[in-house]
């Protein structure tokens, strides 16, 4: 395992992975997971626009919708160009949900010497994630979060991710960056499956 993470940290260079799935999926364990593994630094999409939208105290998500297109460029590109970022590998969560936005997302990592490397989809099915939302308002682990607040909101979540973020995954499936994984599985496994396929990648890379 340590010789696979080794050859994935020489591929990845200062370039980005970024994580898609349903909403429980587990973006985020994964993100935080490859982030150590990879001495890489984390940014999540959903983490960066909660945080705008309580500083701006505008309600874009709590519907469960996406925000616009706009507001995305507005609040979360323009992380890809902060300091403390330079020469740092990245781990997203679901950075450019809504289709066109990747390749805006794509020109902004670059742009800041952030290339996107490969896009990870995590595949739970839309039973699996609900009865994983029913797990989660049992143990009341997902904090004080108003887009995890009702099942109804959370079917919305997902409504949006068939309509709008599938897209953008077939788009990064036909540029050969995606690479897809069991996200039904024991957090280890599919960190450890997420491990092989990004090894396999890094292996039919030109050295």
């Amino acid at each position: 395992m340590e010789k696979k993470i080794e050859k994935i940290k020489d591929w990845l260079g200062y370039g980005s992975i970024n994580i898609f799935g349903l909403p429980m999926s587990g973006k985020d364990t994964q993100g935080m997971m490859l982030k150590e593994a990879l001495g890489a630094v984390f940014l999540s999409s959903g983490d960066i626009i909660r945080q705008k939208e309580a500083e701006t105290k505008k309600d874009y998500t709590d519907d469960g919708n996406l925000i616009p297109t706009n507001v995305f460029y507005d609040w979360v590109l323009p992380y890809f160009e902060r300091p403390e970022l330079f020469k740092q590998p990245l781990i997203l969560s679901s950075i450019g949900r809504w289709f066109g936005e990747e390749n805006a997302v794509m020109s902004a990592a670059a742009g800041a010497g952030h290339e996107i490397m490969a896009v990870i989809l995590l595949n739970v099915s839309e039973a699996d994630v609900e009865a994983r939302f029913e797990t989660s308002k049992i143990l009341n682990d997902r904090g004080d979060r108003k887009d995890d607040d009702n099942i109804e909101v959370f079917r919305n979540r997902l409504k949006e991710f068939r309509e709008k973020t599938l897209p953008v995954l077939y788009h990064y499936r036909d540029l050969d960056l995606l690479i897809e994984v069991n996200g039904n599985q024991k957090r280890e496994d599919v960190f450890n499956e997420i491990v092989e396929k990004l090894y396999e990648k890094a292996s039919q890379s030109p050295a």
